[in-house]
């Protein structure tokens, strides 16, 4: 039965399911589904990572080598901001911090293909950006 309700009301599957961890009441908890979307919690804060960390290398990337100063302001303010959900981001889930550092440079060859096809400027093949993650997010943009 409550796999119909999964199925047919995902919020009120979960308020339910909510209800019941919270009263203990574990023999009615769908635990398959549950299991589910716990699992899905990670891989979407792994992604969330992934695609933050692209954009903030492609705005870094325009910022530093693409010549209009019309934009920089607003690529400035992309980054500041990304920089500053990165760190939201990984104060909530500090083992990120490992992830990060194991694909930070995936990533930057993933935001250079792109600014490759968006802008014909030169960009770096090779990594040109502060070393640490620590030193990434705090880091000044120019």
């Amino acid at each position: 039965m409550e796999e119909l309700l999964y199925e047919r009301d995902f919020v009120l599957w979960a308020e339910e399911t909510v209800k019941r961890l919270k009263a203990k009441d574990f023999s009615g908890i769908d635990l398959e589904n549950l299991i589910d979307e716990v699992e899905s919690l990670g891989k979407r804060d792994k992604r969330e990572l992934k695609s933050r960390l692209i954009t903030l290398f492609e705005h870094l990337l325009k910022r530093r080598y693409v010549p209009m100063p019309d934009c920089y302001r607003g690529w400035e303010v992309t980054i500041r901001r990304t920089q500053s959900k990165l760190k939201d981001l990984l104060a909530d889930s500090p083992s990120l911090g490992n992830l990060l550092e194991d694909i930070y440079l995936d990533c930057y060859q993933e935001a250079l293909k792109n600014m490759q096809i968006e802008y014909d400027t030169p960009f770096p093949n090779e990594y040109p950006f502060l070393n640490t993650s620590q030193d990434l997010l705090e880091g000044e943009i120019n």
